[in-house]
């Protein structure tokens, strides 16, 4: 491993601008960690997240028909849009049974997880959809690898890649909702949220509807961690806005009743 990881570094920061780009990610982003390296270590914390007994994972076989809908409100974002890594990550989606944690969040290679108390807190499908939209581009463009390797360095990182440092991976599995992305992570996320939900039937400023909550509410000082203050929800909300009237400010369906029916499924 720590061969690896130094001809890895050699290469990218050394090696010229040919190496520079062959490190570099679909979207032109720099990523020293490659996208198997993505999806191992989301697979792994995933293994131990859902091995703690604290965490209650609601079962899909147990509740076929929440997990059908919200299977179907992810595959109405992949059909109408390119992501990056739609045919190589899992978009695999779970829901925790938490009535306190207000929070949503996604590993590396795609695997994203609701709490129950977000899904009940939010009033409509189309904003659950721009939620699940922000979650998916942190994912895509490779945000998590990024904010992990900030808080966690490479070397660690590294070591869980291959199986070396189980408690580390511990520690990450039990810390990744609380995950922080820089400011223009989370302002990317926000603007592909839009741009995704755009060509479909929704509301493609649904993730607006959770920040105005928030400011209606008074907390915009204390959003949760999972969509950092920075920039603050207010400015989330406008800038949100802006991009949908960039892309035409075409209206969409907000789909309350049916998203009412589906909080009615969860326990």
């Amino acid at each position: 491993m720590k061969t690896r990881l130094k001809f890895l570094l050699l290469t990218c920061l050394t090696g010229g601008l040919l190496a520079i780009n062959a490190c570099r990610d679909k979207d032109g982003s720099f990523n020293i960690f490659t996208v198997q390296d993505d999806i191992s270590l989301g697979l792994q914390v995933v293994q131990e997240l859902e091995n703690d007994p604290k965490i209650n994972v609601l079962d899909s076989a147990s509740n076929v028909q929440a997990y059908r809908y919200i299977y179907n409100l992810r595959d109405s974002i992949l059909v109408h849009n390119e992501l990056n890594y739609e045919k190589d990550f899992s978009w695999r989606i779970r829901i925790i049974k938490d009535d306190t944690t207000l929070n949503a969040f996604c590993t590396p290679g795609g695997y994203i997880y609701f709490y129950t108390a977000l899904i009940k807190y939010l009033e409509s499908e189309d904003q659950l959809a721009g939620v699940m939209g922000h979650e998916m581009a942190h994912a895509d463009l490779r945000h998590s690898t990024d904010a992990l390797t900030r808080q966690y360095g490479l070397g660690v990182l590294f070591d869980i890649v291959f199986g070396k440092d189980k408690g580390q991976l511990v520690r990450i599995a039990s810390q990744i909702k609380l995950l922080q992305y820089s400011r223009q992570n989370e302002t990317e996320s926000d603007m592909f949220s839009v741009t995704w939900l755009y060509p479909t039937a929704y509301n493609a400023k649904g993730a607006a509807g959770f920040f105005q909550k928030l400011i209606d509410q008074g907390q915009s000082g204390g959003s949760p961690q999972w969509l950092s203050t920075h920039p603050n929800p207010d400015n989330r909300v406008q800038a949100i806005s802006d991009k949908w009237q960039a892309l035409g400010g075409k209206a969409g369906q907000t789909f309350t009743q049916r998203y009412n029916n589906f909080k009615a499924l969860l326990p």
